[in-house]
């Protein structure tokens, strides 16, 4: 099941999304690479797929036609903010 990138809630969809659906939770754009199947970061570009063109936010709505949503299981995630999790987790304040 799909899900959103950016709040990691599940998506009920329709057959296809369109370049200015947003998510129902927390509005972010859902036709962006971070919810695309073809995403990776460790990837040139930050894309698997070799004939997309470069998309620089690659939250922001695009224009992709090689954009499938990812399943939540496939979703790669950022490595920058599993990261902060775990600063944030280390230097978190004790009660």
């Amino acid at each position: 099941m799909p899900a959103c990138f950016s709040c990691k809630k599940p998506l009920t969809l329709s057959d296809r999304i369109g370049r200015r659906e947003t998510c129902p939770f927390c509005y972010a754009d859902l036709h962006s690479c971070r919810n695309c199947t073809f995403y990776d970061p460790k990837a040139y570009n930050e894309c698997r797929e070799p004939s997309a063109e470069r998309v620089v936010e690659k939250d922001k709505s695009n224009f992709c036609d090689f954009f499938q949503i990812a399943d939540s299981a496939s979703q790669a995630s950022d490595p920058a903010q599993d990261a902060k999790k775990k600063l944030e987790g280390l230097f978190k304040k004790k009660s």
